[in-house]
């Protein structure tokens, strides 16, 4: 357990919590906490789905600025690298990912929560890439994710502005997938990921690689890429118990294996 990071487990969710008050800035130490963390819930069997969660009142504001100040070429070249790696270290969790999002999703905060699979977002919360205002673009995925989620138009007037937008515009233009009261976002997320508790997690991986592989590929290869998953399934217990309940007509005690 880290100072700022911490994964808790209950039920089969484990939840990534920041804590580094009052806005969760991410400074290298958050990011290598937040490294381990998801490679802690990727390890875990007994964790089924995760949840990224800042608190009940701020998701992430963004990187700590005041390590900006001093920080050089040649030292960012090696920290951007790191800062990217840590945030795909949570995309890469083979698992139902879900981001819980109050307050402020910003900068860094935003690239994160763009890292997970879902975003549920408080009514009041703000999120945005301001990083153009300091002469700056997003540096861990926020021109590669954003663009892919919400298309290279909409990314470009974020980014390009550095506003912010509202949950309203967020969950129109596909950066949330759910909005709620901020009272109720952290149990919300819980109820989105709970269909998958009990599902069967080999196939869930295989789901998820296939989905995040394709986009990164030319078309026949993301085919090739989703034969090869696909196939592979045919040598797990949850295909053997899937396709005998289906045919038995009852529902599937999947194992996850």
């Amino acid at each position: 357990m880290g100072e700022f990071v911490r994964l808790e487990t209950s039920d089969g969710i484990g939840t990534i919590r920041l804590d580094r008050p009052p806005m969760n800035p991410l400074n290298t130490q958050v990011q290598e906490e937040l490294r381990d963390a998801a490679r802690e819930a990727a390890e875990d069997a007994q964790i089924r789905a995760v949840i990224v969660y800042g608190g009940e009142k701020v998701f992430a504001a963004g990187a700590d600025i005041t390590e900006f100040t001093t920080t050089t070429y040649q030292e960012m070249t090696v920290r951007a690298a790191a800062l990217s790696g840590a945030f795909d270290a949570v995309a890469k969790i083979p698992k139902p990912v879900v981001a819980a999002v109050t307050g402020y999703a910003l900068g860094g905060g935003c690239e994160l929560a763009l890292a997970c699979d879902w975003r549920v977002v408080a009514e009041d919360a703000k999120l945005g890439q301001p990083e153009i205002r300091l002469g700056l673009i997003p540096g861990a995925g926020g021109t590669q994710r954003l663009a892919r989620l919400v298309g290279p138009a909409k990314a470009k007037d974020l980014v390009f502005s550095g506003r912010m937008v509202d949950a309203a515009e967020a969950l129109r233009i596909g950066l949330a997938d759910r909005v709620v009261p901020a009272a109720d976002v952290y149990a919300s997320a819980v109820e989105l990921l709970k269909p998958y508790l009990n599902g069967p997690a080999l196939a869930l991986r295989a789901a998820k690689l296939a989905i995040d592989g394709g986009l990164s590929t030319d078309l026949a290869s993301g085919l090739a890429w989703e034969s090869q998953l696909f196939a592979g399934l045919f040598a797990t217990d949850d295909r053997i118990e899937g396709t005998a309940a289906f045919v038995e007509k009852r529902k599937p005690k999947f194992t996850g294996r």
